[in-house]
């Protein structure tokens, strides 16, 4: 996930949506959110295997903090491929237009 130092010390996690993160940030935070998805996951698997009573409602904040997470992940990684197509899209453009101005003379 992208970093950034909030007050000089505290690192925290920066909002797909930032215009200045790159798609190699937002890959990297893609990771980072679908782990701690994992990592959740796992937690509540074994916390169901050892229980003998299951608390439906709690059972069901967790599942929906896993879908959260899981859906920062899907939306870090669809940013980052929209800029990399945009960036893609944007160095052809560039180099038609060089190629065009060099044969123009």
């Amino acid at each position: 996930m992208s970093l950034s130092e909030d007050n000089g010390a505290h690192l925290r996690a920066s909002d797909p949506l930032d215009p200045d993160a790159t798609p190699h940030d937002l890959l990297n935070g893609a990771i980072e959110w679908l782990q701690y998805a994992r990592g959740l996951s796992q937690l509540l698997a074994d916390l169901v295997h050892e229980s003998d009573v299951v608390d439906c409602r709690r059972m069901a904040l967790s599942l929906e903090a896993i879908a959260a997470l899981t859906n920062m992940g899907v939306q870090c990684t669809a940013q980052a491929h929209a800029r990399m197509s945009w960036d893609q899209a944007r160095d052809a453009s560039a180099f038609n237009a060089v190629a065009e101005g060099t044969e123009a003379k």
